[in-house]
């Protein structure tokens, strides 16, 4: 099989059809004066203060830079992202329109989600409609019912192992497993697989060296178990996918299942991970945590919509030149979408002391033709929900062994969630199930 990420396969900008349109100015003329850098420890510690300064200097629409330094426009208005999303004749997904990849280097750290492979990430219209409708169609596979069930005997066991310390690191002791078992149960992905499967889908996200290779291998992992779900069919995930999606290549079959699958385990271990420190550092969460169940669902929407688990998403690229926001966005043009500043428009919320409950409008499964497949948000919400909620009941007294501002981050453009969430509680007995 052909890897998902070959930096061979990026297309060589001399070579690119005619219709890409012009380049931008280099990021020293006027187009990036003063761009931001998406990257570095500063970005990560406060990003909502970086969105800030970003709107305040440049407006709804600014000029960043990536790693690398490669040039982008970054979208923070919500009225802007919802035109960028809604509008598929001016904004594609296909990454071959990109006018800057004479820029990239071949080991850049965000090439195995930006990089064009025919996996659903990147494919526009009635081909995309098809493979999407094909993906929520496996999706429905799954009984909600079943899936909690699992979730809580996952949770369950998992708390078993550190309920008697007294002390846990619940990144690494809880919020990434409980998501990797329940993936691994759906896509039917042998128990010896996961926690490599888990490693690597994680690793391809960060901005680290390991990201193309990390990928690779997810690639290899997924290419397996298609092999073996051929030959022994299963109430899963992976079966149903192959037997309804005839026409897929197995290169195609295998991109699609790990969108699914990144969707599904690394993305709802950020919400996971997020929504806890929330509910150990905010009062208002926190004065609930012994038994009170209310405020979870409460603390998981204002996650989406305060602190997206995945703040940023690469992306769109024009089709043709436009305006947006007062900037000029030529053919070619790669525009990241800032979800997690979209939710925060101060234009949206000019009451900023105004609650979350009940308002389902984020941005944060982004939206339009292009959005989440039918079925995936629902299932990580139940996943993130159950985990949440057994970790509660069974430590209600956790305490975060840290004060908040010492607590680390993903390196990452695309996730945002704490790297290490170590806690202490009163030692309890395990489950007496």
């Amino acid at each position: 099989m052909t890897n998902l990420q070959d930096p061979q396969d990026i297309p060589d900008p001399q070579n690119a059809p005619d219709d890409t349109g012009s380049v931008v100015p280099p990021p020293t003329c006027p187009a990036h004066r003063g761009a931001s850098p998406l990257y570095g420890r500063q970005f990560l510690r406060n990003p909502t203060e970086s969105y800030q300064r970003m709107r305040h200097h440049h407006g709804q629409v600014a000029p960043v830079l990536l790693e690398a330094d490669i040039p982008a426009w970054l979208v923070l208005g919500y009225r802007e992202m919802r035109q960028v999303l809604g509008d598929t004749q001016t904004y594609g997904r296909d990454p071959r329109r990109w006018n800057r990849w004479n820029e990239v280097p071949p080991d850049w750290s965000l090439m195995p989600w930006v990089a064009y492979s025919p996996m659903i990430h990147f494919t526009e219209g009635d081909e995309h409609r098809h493979r999407s409708a094909a993906v929520s169609d496996a999706l429905s596979t799954v009984d909600p019912f079943e899936l909690r069930a699992h979730c809580e005997r996952f949770a369950d066991g998992l708390i078993d192992q550190f309920a008697g310390s007294g002390k846990a690191d619940l990144v690494f002791d809880y919020v990434y497993s409980v998501p990797a078992l329940a993936i691994g149960m759906m896509f039917g992905l042998p128990q010896d697989q996961l926690q490599d499967m888990a490693h690597a889908l994680t690793a391809s996200l960060d901005a680290s060296g390991d990201a193309i290779p990390a990928q690779q291998r997810a690639a290899e992992i997924v290419t397996r178990l298609v092999t073996a779900k051929r030959d022994t069919p299963g109430p899963d995930i992976t079966t149903r996918f192959i037997q309804t999606s005839p026409n897929l290549t197995d290169e195609q079959l295998v991109g699609d299942i790990m969108v699914m699958m990144v969707a599904g385990f690394p993305a709802t271990s950020y919400w996971i991970g997020s929504t806890i420190r929330l509910m150990l550092t905010d009062t208002r969460f926190a004065v609930t945590l012994a038994g009170g169940r209310r405020s979870i669902g409460e603390a998981m929407t204002e996650v989406l919509w305060a602190d997206s688990p995945v703040p940023n998403a690469i992306g769109r690229f024009a089709i043709r030149d436009t305006m947006l926001a007062g900037q000029r966005i030529r053919t070619g043009d790669l525009l990241v979408l800032g979800l997690a500043a979209a939710n925060m428009d101060p234009l949206l919320w000019p009451d900023t002391t105004a609650g979350f409950a009940g308002n389902n409008a984020y941005l944060s499964f982004t939206g339009g033709d292009y959005g989440c497949p039918a079925g995936a948000p629902e299932l990580a919400r139940i996943i993130a929900e159950t985990a949440i909620e057994v970790l509660l009941d069974r430590v209600p007294d956790l305490t975060l062994a840290v004060e908040p501002e010492e607590l680390e981050w993903i390196d990452s453009l695309w996730c945002r969630a704490p790297s290490s969430l170590p806690v202490t509680f009163t030692p309890t007995h395990t489950n007496p199930d």
